[in-house]
């Protein structure tokens, strides 16, 4: 990752993609002006870990967000591992999110938790201490590990960020993590609050996942806006998303780098994403 971490582009490979296209996906991000491709880890859809070695492979430049591990699902030290293993290989090219996983679907694979905080944060904190290099033992409410390290840690670390929404968790990744991701609906105002509630005390990234498509009649953005609206807790008439012709996309983007948001992830929702990427990528150079 640049030094220069302020008003970078990111592009999501949508879960609905098939695996198979990622390769490609990500040889065509590389040859425009994009900074991150995100890969997503949803329950029943695609593995994380997997999704981001294939991207990484298959990219010569790209930085790679892993977005994000549930950390009910994920023992923090096989996801250590798995983290390592990618940013040895792919030295300064990966960052890793953790979070505390849909309710529902955690609850359907028999992993739900009544410490989503304690869990959460001791995951993150066991993951960073791990990726150093220091031997982890730890007592806590949710994880507990006793002195583990890894053999093969990464002389790059990098970076752990939390994806998460509500005040508590926010500030809970203000201490804790290196980073937060901002799930898809949030508009300049509130990513501006959200900084309010991380008040990291050092340098703290945001990323800002937010839908991308030519017409708010699409139909694969009006079905993903119906359930966005009732987990985010808002009017869809509140739900901040790049939807437009390329200029007004590029507006939204900008507007969100411009409220203090370091990456705008956008997530193109037609049948062909690289020229929906390529148009946005035109409109913000204009």
């Amino acid at each position: 990752m640049s030094e220069n971490t302020r008003r970078r582009l990111g592009v999501m490979y949508d879960r609905d993609r098939p695996p198979e296209g990622l390769p490609a996906f990500a040889r065509g991000l590389d040859e425009l002006p994009v900074d991150d491709l995100w890969v997503v880890e949803d329950l029943g859809w695609a593995g994380g870990a997997t999704s981001a070695a294939i991207a990484l492979g298959a990219s010569r430049r790209l930085h790679v967000g892993y977005g994000i591990a549930p950390a009910p699902l994920r023992n923090p030290v096989l996801l250590a591992m798995e983290l390592a293993t990618l940013a040895r290989v792919y030295p300064g090219r990966l960052t890793a999110g953790i979070g505390h996983g849909v309710g529902g679907w955690m609850a359907q694979v028999g992993a739900g938790t009544p410490s989503k905080l304690a869990l959460l944060g001791e995951t993150i904190t066991a993951v960073r201490t791990l990726l150093r290099g220091e031997t982890l033992t730890v007592h806590g409410e949710a994880v507990r590990v006793d002195g583990v390290r890894l053999v093969h840690p990464p002389e790059v670390v990098p970076p752990v960020v939390a994806g998460v929404v509500g005040p508590r968790s926010l500030a809970l990744s203000g201490r804790v993590a290196d980073g937060t991701i901002l799930p898809e609906g949030i508009g300049p105002d509130r990513a501006i609050a959200a900084r309010t509630h991380i008040d990291a005390p050092g340098p703290h990234q945001l990323t800002v996942f937010t839908y991308l498509a030519p017409d708010p009649d699409l139909p694969a953005f009006r079905e993903l806006v119906a359930g966005q609206v009732g987990w985010l807790g808002v009017a869809e008439a509140d739900l901040y998303s790049a939807v437009g012709a390329p200029a007004v996309a590029a507006e939204r983007v900008r507007a969100l780098w411009d409220a203090g948001v370091d990456t705008v992830a956008v997530r193109p929702l037609t049948a062909d994403p690289l020229a929906e990427i390529r148009a946005l990528t035109t409109a913000l150079a204009r």
